[in-house]
């Protein structure tokens, strides 16, 4: 967030601050060209830079019931206004690592303590830290809408523009599953330090469904599922016994597996002849091998 003040001729012309999401979601549908703002991180970025002006706000940090979360039927109802400060607790960790650890790596502290949960979604930017977490959790978002509607989507339809939030709409909670199991996020950085991810991993077991599940995050506009990898390293574990006895060449493998799906081989040039990655991208694929592969180990010790 920038410390200058906007332009007067970026100032919105009205701010509306409602007390719940209902009213929330009021505000907007009253205000067809308002913009939701919660903790402000992405779009102050964007109105500092001259890329928005909007012509009002609503106000989403007095909703109180958006700041916290409840158990619901074996899940976790998570509110969007939830900060990343506020996920990367220790109570927050026992229930959800992942995402717990990837709301610790979203940036320094003051990115930590503004942004929310509900903004990383709605933002969809590509190094989300959040994003390949909510992904390999499959988790559902509920969209509150005019006159008290609910509505549910999965995360990854939004993020790949299956379902758009839709006029005076608002992110309203994410319904997670509680797995009570094994659950890793790792993610790589420039040389500069931590910051924005040039790739990322999230991993959880799901021994009831006998399931692995991991999402590679920041390499594409949205994070990447790799299926049949998922499904051919969950074959090989000893579900019933002891997880941790996969042999390290299939961990490799995975690794492996899991890159080549989602960074895959250049089609061949018109003569027939192999094109080889480009050095750039191939680093990047050996860095999401090497993500996947440690996300697995550290998930199955």
């Amino acid at each position: 967030m920038s410390t200058h003040a906007p332009q007067a001729a970026q100032a919105p012309q009205s701010v509306k601050l409602p007390a719940t999401l209902d009213e929330a979601v009021a505000a907007l549908a009253a205000m067809p060209a308002a913009v939701p703002v919660a903790g402000g991180t992405d779009l102050m970025a964007s109105v500092n830079s001259g890329q928005l002006r909007p012509a009002a706000l609503v106000g989403l940090g007095r909703i109180s019931e958006i700041r916290g979360w409840q158990y619901q039927d074996g899940h976790a109802l998570l509110g969007a206004g939830l900060t990343h400060a506020r996920m990367g607790r220790p109570d927050f960790a026992a229930l959800i690592p992942a995402l717990a650890a990837a709301a610790r790596a979203a940036g320094p502290p003051q990115i930590r303590n503004a942004g929310t949960l509900g903004g990383n979604i709605a933002s969809a930017a590509p190094t989300g830290d959040t994003l390949p977490v909510l992904a390999a959790l499959e988790a559902v978002l509920i969209i509150a809408g005019p006159g008290g509607t609910r509505r549910e989507v999965p995360v990854p339809h939004l993020l790949a523009g299956m379902e758009m939030l839709r006029p005076g709409e608002l992110i309203g909670f994410v319904r997670v599953p509680l797995l009570h199991a094994p659950q890793v996020f790792l993610k790589a950085t420039g040389r500069t330090g931590p910051g924005r991810a040039t790739a990322s991993v999230a991993l959880v077991l799901d021994p009831a469904r006998r399931g692995v599940r991991c999402a590679v995050g920041a390499i594409a506009p949205m994070p990447l599922r790799p299926l049949e990898a998922e499904q051919w390293v969950a074959s090989l574990i000893d579900w019933d016994g002891e997880r941790g006895s996969l042999v390290p060449e299939a961990v490799t493998a995975f690794g492996e597996y899991v890159a080549a799906a989602c960074i895959p081989e250049q089609p061949p040039a018109a003569d027939g002849g192999e094109q080889p990655l480009p050095p750039a991208v191939l680093h990047l694929r050996r860095t999401v091998a090497a993500l996947a592969r440690r996300a697995l180990g550290r998930a199955l010790s």
